[in-house]
């Protein structure tokens, strides 16, 4: 049982510092938004806003799947067999460890 709730800790804080993570990206693509108003982007800010608005597209399905009844179980496997419908923050890569400032 305690190796159980370790692992819930684990996967508790691995998730928050992937919500944090894709927070701050997100307000940096409001920054470059913002930006784009008033001067043109560079062709590095354009990939940085392509990607963010991508991966914003791509959390409105997960989070309709988990809305559904049922959804808390259908969305890990919806994760194991179609991996890319994640934000980029969330997709499982313990290689890299987010640090936060």
């Amino acid at each position: 049982m305690s190796t159980a709730i370790q692992e819930i800790k684990e996967s508790i804080y691995k998730n928050k510092k992937r919500l944090a993570n894709e927070i701050r990206e997100s307000k940096e693509l409001l920054s470059l938004l913002t930006k784009s108003t008033h001067k043109k982007l560079t062709s590095e800010e354009k990939k940085k806003v392509k990607e963010q608005l991508l991966d914003i597209c791509k959390s409105i399905p997960a989070l309709a799947v988990f809305m559904l009844p049922g959804g808390a179980l259908l969305l890990p496997l919806l994760i194991k067999l179609i991996p890319d419908i994640l934000p980029s923050s969330f997709r499982e890569d313990d290689s890299i460890d987010i640090d936060l400032k």
